[in-house]
């Protein structure tokens, strides 16, 4: 019995023994991979980061594109070497752009939490001009004058970085006087005026009150050190060369002391879209100063200068001619806060050459400018005002076609001051003989066409032209230009316009 027992226990011990050598054989159990979800409450494209409660969407896209008859993109030429209508023209200026966006999302006890972030890299072709010695320098868009030969490294923009929180918005984001379009009512180049555009961003703080049924309204302050304003202009430090590039003046902008104040209210349901803004522009110059003496702290200063702008945008969709078709239209009236008609991406000067047919002429230029206020030394600023108008209309063919047609149309009103001080420049700098009046009219026009053969994929054509329309009759004697190789000679005033195309592929994802 003994025996058995001790059997008994040595086969237990043996087999336990040997169970165990058998479970240390065996692979240890891997934790649990946690695989990506879905986040379905903002809508397609977010899902949960691993480990968090916060959801992600990534997107963005690829852009290559080709500008005709131009040395912007994208734009008419309206100054410098691609005005000059010469040889220093490009015939062509190419752009590549890569944009990411990364939008996150939190749902806490006092709302979402919301960032967003816009990156975008762009290498844009420049151009080779002339500089008055027989040399020549190549200029990059994206690092400026560089050299015969040299290659630029393009160019890393920040177009959006805010933060959402409780009805606030932190950091650089669309300006809330922009219409949802920005400048482009139907596509078309950077050159529409009627109205503000900030598709760049721009670093404010905003809050915005919902009402329920798509009312809103909205105050916010922006930063205007870079896109709020055109110029403040000092009209007594006027030269002859820089009257000749359509600058009445030195730009005497002081340092900052007030951010621009705005408000909004909207309308937005499934028939379209009503808007109304408002904004209140502190012009701020710096000292008094002559074309021989500098703005010394001595030569006294005119006083700040609040302008404002007023606008409305209108956006109508399911209109009879189409599924998806929409109109877009915008109006803005300014006092002394141009930008936000003559918009942050439109140039401030103009300087358009052409053709003549008069006896003794070399050529033909228009010349205009664009200011908040002008002054002179010892007098007060006195504010220009603008109107201005953009539409546009989308019509979608089938599903893979579309086309759009748009137009834009602002004027350019100087006061008596101003127009009798840039007049005098004009006699006393450019041996101005004729009728002088510095206001002009701007205008835009054009269409496009869009072919989407697979989704997210479009192949597009948009050609537009643009007048300068400006309100001088005679003839000015101008100095050598050497930027665009123009000599020195008799010119007469003149409007012009000019045409410009762009061919574009772009894959969003």
């Amino acid at each position: 019995m003994k025996m058995v027992k001790s059997l008994v226990l040595g086969s237990a011990a043996a087999l336990v023994a040997m169970t165990g050598a058998q479970a240390a054989d065996l692979p240890v159990k891997a934790k649990a991979v946690e695989y990506v979800r879905i986040c379905s409450l903002y809508g397609a494209g977010f899902f949960y980061i691993p480990g968090t409660d916060t959801c992600i969407k990534i997107g963005g896209y690829l852009r290559a594109e080709v500008i005709l008859a131009s040395n912007n993109d994208y734009q008419s030429n309206q100054s410098g070497p691609g005005a000059a209508n010469n040889r220093l023209s490009n015939y062509y200026t190419s752009r590549s752009r890569f944009d990411l966006q990364i939008d996150t999302r939190t749902a806490t006890e006092y709302g979402v939490v919301r960032t967003f972030a816009e990156t975008v890299y762009s290498w844009t072709d420049g151009g080779y001009s002339g500089n008055g010695t027989g040399g020549t320098t190549y200029t990059d868009q994206a690092v400026g004058a560089v050299g015969a030969g040299t290659i630029g490294i393009g160019n890393l923009g920040v177009y959006n970085a805010f933060i959402q929180f409780a009805g606030f918005t932190f950091g650089r984001s669309y300006s809330i006087f922009d219409a949802p379009w920005q400048s482009y009512p139907a596509g078309g180049p950077d050159n529409l005026p009627g109205g503000s555009n900030n598709v760049t961003g721009i670093n404010n703080v905003q809050y915005t009150a919902q009402f329920g049924q798509g009312v809103s309204a909205s105050v916010a302050v922006n930063d205007t050190v870079q896109y709020g304003t055109t110029n403040v202009m000092n009209l007594s430090a006027a030269t002859a060369a820089t009257m000749i590039t359509g600058t009445y003046g030195a730009n005497d902008l002081g340092g900052t002391r007030s951010p621009d104040i705005l408000g909004q209210v909207k309308v937005d349901q499934a028939w379209g879209l009503a808007q109304f803004m408002v904004a209140a522009h502190d012009n701020h110059a710096a000292y008094y100063a002559t074309p021989t003496f500098g703005p010394f702290e001595t030569n006294g200063h005119p006083s700040d200068k609040w302008g404002f702008a007023v606008g409305a945008a209108l956006e109508i969709k399911n209109i009879p001619t189409g599924p998806g078709d929409v109109l877009n239209i915008q109006g803005v009236y300014t006092d002394g806060a141009s930008r936000y008609n003559f918009q942050s991406l439109m140039g401030t000067s103009y300087a358009m050459y052409g053709g003549t047919g008069l006896p003794g002429a070399y050529q033909s230029i228009a010349l205009a400018g664009v200011s908040d206020t002008v002054f002179t030394t010892g007098s007060s600023q006195e504010s220009v005002k603008t109107w201005g108008m953009r539409g546009g209309f989308t019509h979608n063919w089938d599903p893979y076609w579309a086309s759009g047609i748009y137009g834009a149309f602002a004027q350019v009103r100087y006061g008596a001051a101003g127009s009798a001080a840039i007049c005098a420049n004009m006699v006393n700098l450019l041996g101005f003989v004729g009728t002088c009046n510095p206001n002009f009219n701007y205008a835009v026009i054009g269409f496009n066409t869009i072919w989407t053969p697979v989704k997210n994929l479009a192949f597009s054509v948009d050609v537009n032209w643009t007048e300068v329309d400006q309100k001088n009759s005679g003839t000015i004697v101008s100095p050598a230009v050497t930027a665009v190789a123009k000599p020195a000679a008799v010119y007469q005033l003149k409007d012009q316009g000019a045409v410009s195309a762009l061919l574009r592929v772009q894959r969003n994802f």
